[in-house]
């Protein structure tokens, strides 16, 4: 009996140690852009560019341009901490600034404008209450602004800091639900908010955006902090229209902390894949 129990006990182990293998595969076959900043700031892995830009940023009729564009991170307020990270090195973001830092999305994300589906995944290390001030957007991916065909996150500018998701359709698209209703109501529809009281200095939180569908009336969107479902937003049927070239994978607007492990991923992660992503013990590197 003793040795049918050990043979058991590792026909069990096995098929978790499989489970295990073969969840880790689909993650890496579906990853498409992952920077560690373990060695700087280009990516370890990108199906588009992995290099990081920085630019100036101005503002026409809500619509963001780009003047001054330079490859490489050539500001001296933001740095690479070694040691720092969650796995590894980690980007700390310092003062702010009127320059901005971007990956180009043509390829490192695999947008398509009749049916859009991913996920990003990052770590932040932050106090929003003391680090942070105004409207803070540590991710914001666009060809023009926040409000217009844009998936973001970011931190309110009150006290005490909500942090949010926005899943923002062509702006010409949902514009047209305020001749009935109030443009907060209208805007907020498609926002998943919850309590800043997630992030702390001492601590790192584990942020997941999964979206399906956008572009669809089927279009759904999910918020995961350190591994569990907080929000969705769902039924948002505005289209996603980019000039793909101009689009831009923005990083830490406004945003004074860390960050680490930014990944992009080519579908929606389940709830298993999301808590599996959050507990890897060596990060993603671990399944590449």
């Amino acid at each position: 009996m003793k040795g049918f129990s050990i043979i058991i006990m590792g026909v069990l182990l096995l098929q978790l140690s499989s489970c295990r293998s073969h969840s880790s595969s689909e993650l890496r076959n579906a990853l498409t852009f992952y920077a560690s900043f373990d060695k700087g700031t280009t990516a370890d892995f990108a199906l588009g560019g992995p290099d990081i830009y920085t630019a100036h940023a101005t503002y026409v009729n809500s619509s963001r341009n780009l003047e001054g564009i330079q490859v490489g991170m050539n500001n001296t307020d933001h740095s690479i901490i070694q040691g720092e990270g969650q796995f590894g090195n980690a980007f700390q973001f310092g003062e702010k600034s009127d320059t901005v830092l971007f990956y180009k999305s043509k390829d490192n994300i695999t947008y398509n404008p009749q049916n859009w589906s991913g996920t990003i995944s990052f770590w932040l290390r932050v106090d929003p209450s003391t680090e942070l001030t105004g409207y803070t957007d540590p991710i914001q991916i666009t060809d023009t602004n926040f409000n217009d065909a844009s998936i973001w996150v970011d931190f309110t500018d009150k006290a005490p800091k909500d942090f949010r998701l926005g899943v923002i359709g062509d702006k010409a698209a949902w514009t047209l639900d305020t001749l009935n209703s109030p443009v907060k109501a209208v805007f907020e529809k498609r926002l998943v908010s919850t309590k800043a009281s997630y992030f702390t200095k001492d601590n790192w939180t584990h942020i997941l955006i999964t979206y399906d569908g956008l572009g669809t009336v089927n279009s759904r969107a999910n918020l995961y902090l350190n591994g569990k479902k907080v929000g969705l937003v769902s039924g948002i049927d505005d289209p996603f229209t980019w000039e793909l070239e101009k689009s831009n994978i923005f990083l830490g607007l406004n945003f004074s902390g860390l960050m680490d492990e930014l990944a992009i991923f080519n579908k929606p992660l389940t709830d298993k894949e999301a808590m599996e992503l959050y507990q890897l013990k060596g990060g993603i590197k671990s399944i590449l």
